[in-house]
């Protein structure tokens, strides 16, 4: 394991379960905003950002702008905790060192998402707003959203298992691995046009909504949702088959447990999914939904790292048994 030596490494297993906190409360505070979507809640404070409705703390509000309101305070507290976060990155790692790196876009991709829910407010792409131009702006919520995570889970990542020695482009399985990451977020942005056709056109019955779907005359919204499902089964297929090349070229343990985990997550959501067509995308499960994603996406996320990430003598090939005594020799990247 390398791990660049700054502060004592007490520190910085601190610093670790701190980046994993801000991570997990990032997937509530992500979770919250889907229910302000779903809820057609967005326009509670008004068309103003950052006061709400045009004052610092509303009064008497409706149920709404509370909604809206404490989603924004969320939002806020997440930019306070991803300072926090970078700050102590720099105290506590060295100079040129992945974990200050990757916590400093974690502070980018906030801003980031800060930016793009007060546009999102100031043009009024909210409540019932059925624009292109909203639909847009969801895709790219998304993957911003999904770039944030991206970040903190790496910082997380690196500070508690240790940084790598080198990253290094890993040929083919490269090639492969950024395929899966771009076929996630397409898929992510999928799902956010779909959720919001879902929040803007529901459909009052399941037969009622496959027609929609499939009707020429139908608006835009409707007609996308069917895509989601048809991509989500294609990216599933891949990234399954993916996995198996993978593991053929090069299998750690580190990377067969992670894998694992994506493809029991991956699984897990396919079900969800069906459950959410069937159920007619209940506001409860569209947030499991899409939490699930999240988790889904950093799982890809840290498979990747561990293919691009060269630690040398820490890793061993996963069927191969741990012998008292004997170094194991440090594999290379195909």
């Amino acid at each position: 394991m390398t791990r660049k030596q700054g502060k004592p490494v007490s520190s910085q297993r601190k610093f670790a379960i701190y980046a994993w906190s801000v991570f997990f409360y990032n997937l509530l505070v992500i979770a919250w905003g889907a229910y302000v979507r779903a809820t057609g809640s967005g326009a509670g404070c008004g068309a103003h950002w950052p006061l709400c409705n045009g004052v610092i703390i509303p009064r008497e509000p409706r149920i709404e702008t509370i909604v809206e309101f404490s989603h924004r305070v969320s939002s806020g507290l997440t930019l306070v905790l991803v300072v926090i976060l970078v700050i102590w990155a720099w105290r506590a790692f060295v100079k040129g060192s992945l974990v200050r790196k990757a916590a400093v876009f974690a502070v980018v991709f906030t801003s980031t998402e800060a930016l793009v829910g007060a546009g999102l407010v100031l043009f009024e792409l909210v409540a019932e707003n059925t624009s292109l131009t909203r639909a847009f702006s969801m895709m790219v919520h998304l993957v911003n959203t999904y770039l944030l995570l991206g970040a903190l889970t790496l910082t997380a990542w690196w500070a508690a298992r240790g940084e790598p020695e080198r990253l290094a482009w890993p040929g083919i399985n490269g090639v492969i691995l950024v395929v899966g990451l771009v076929g996630m977020l397409v898929l992510g942005a999928s799902g956010a046009v779909t959720a919001l056709g879902d929040t803007l056109f529901p459909a009052a019955s399941l037969a009622e909504g496959i027609q929609q779907d499939f009707s020429p005359t139908a608006h835009f919204l409707i007609r996308l949702r069917i895509l989601h499902p048809v991509i989500a089964a294609s990216v599933g297929v891949y990234l399954l088959a993916a996995v198996f090349w993978l593991r053929s070229r090069r299998r750690m343990t580190i990377q067969t447990k992670i894998t694992n985990l994506l493809i029991g997550l991956f699984a897990c959501q396919l079900a969800l999914g069906i459950l959410n067509i069937y159920l007619l995308a209940p506001v409860w499960l569209q947030m499991i939904h899409l939490v699930m994603s999240d988790l889904i996406w950093a799982a890809l996320v840290l498979a990747a790292e561990t293919w691009f990430g060269f630690r040398g003598a820490i890793e061993r090939p996963a069927d191969q048994p741990v012998e008292v005594g004997v170094k194991s020799a440090a594999p290379e990247n195909p």
